[in-house]
């Protein structure tokens, strides 16, 4: 099959399209034929070698993808709901070897697309609006009226958090750069702030003297200081990415993680007690060993889809064989939304 393969940790151009074995399901695995791939901000890291358990070169990366089952193997059980089958549409989440014509993928983690939902937007839920969703209701428990602050609320989790918050009826503030601030007021966003031209710290505090109630963060670094700033009591700050690690050449720079590390704050319990606001960090890979959590949330989200609540922003698709340049467009920071791999 088909494959794009990291050869060595770097930039963009070290992926190299190769012909690789066909995948072997193990008992408990289905095989699919993949059509879509979501592109995260994960998979970016995986090529530098900045994320958690990477394997070293030469590997696949990628976390999500959508296609059809081709093979269900015996021992396979998808949790609650009925079995999979040939023919199936879904969803899965692997851990890793996504940018590739086929996946084996343990049966736990695919879902069952709902029916009439394109492979595109399939790929393009599972990580952005489950991480969201998670973070901000799960775990946030937010209310209608609460007041969130969104940062890259043009991204792909961005975007969910926004169409989320939107349903719950939430007061939103977002950060993007000069040329997105319309989109961000076009898709509902109260208060779009410029985070080159202004300190969203006092933009926040401007609107909500008192503090809100959650930030979403995945910038990392100082921005967690500022962020945790912008927070009220029985405010949350949710950490889910720490993006600052990685320079627009798309190239490893130790010298600027080490400093992002540097600028991050030391959160201290008695401090978090004493203003009565809370530190949440959010994985999906850890989740997912909470199986039955987090089928009831994508159904959720599938429901929502169903009903027109929410739906994905398609950035840019690019073909397979152009991993690269679909990660370079993500350095750039050119994507309004997710960017997809389409497998033909």
């Amino acid at each position: 099959m088909r494959a794009m393969v990291v050869r060595r940790y770097g930039p963009p151009e070290v992926f190299e399209a190769r012909q690789v074995p066909d995948p072997q399901p193990k008992p408990g695995e289905v095989l699919i034929r993949v059509k879509a791939i979501g592109v995260n901000f994960a998979d970016l890291l995986q090529r530098m070698g900045l994320y958690p358990d990477t394997p070293k070169p030469p590997f696949v990366p990628g976390l999500e993808i959508a296609g059809v089952v081709e093979k269900v193997i015996e021992g396979a059980r998808r949790g609650e709901g009925g079995a999979l089958k040939a023919g199936d549409a879904v969803v899965a989440l692997p851990h890793f070897n996504a940018y590739a014509e086929w996946a084996a993928v343990p049966a736990s983690v695919v879902y069952r697309l709902p029916a009439g939902m394109p492979f595109d937007d399939g790929a393009a839920i599972p990580a952005n609006y489950l991480t969201a969703h998670h973070a901000m209701f799960t775990m946030g428990n937010l209310q209608p009226g609460d007041r969130i602050l969104i940062h890259g609320a043009a991204g792909g989790v961005g975007i969910g958090a926004v169409q989320l918050a939107r349903a719950k009826g939430l007061v939103i503030f977002g950060t993007a750069g000069p040329a997105k601030q319309e989109y961000l007021r076009k898709i509902g966003v109260h208060h779009p702030i410029d985070h080159e031209k202004t300190d969203f710290v006092e933009a926040v505090l401007k609107f909500a003297p008192d503090g809100i109630e959650m930030v979403m963060d995945a910038v990392g670094g100082k921005s967690f200081a500022d962020s945790y700033k912008c927070l009220g009591p029985t405010g949350r700050l949710v950490v889910y990415g720490f993006s600052v690690a990685a320079g627009p050449d798309g190239k490893r720079h130790w010298w600027r993680s080490l400093k992002a590390f540097a600028q991050m704050p030391r959160f201290s319990p008695l401090k978090l007690m004493g203003q009565s606001v809370s530190v949440i960090g959010v994985n999906l890979g850890q989740i997912q060993r909470r199986g039955a959590l987090l089928r009831g949330e994508l159904d959720e989200l599938f429901r929502m889809y169903t009903a027109g609540i929410i739906k994905p922003e398609i950035g840019k698709t690019f073909p397979l064989d152009q991993a690269a340049a679909a990660h370079q467009y993500i350095h750039d920071r050119k994507n309004i939304g997710k960017v997809i791999l389409s497998v033909k």
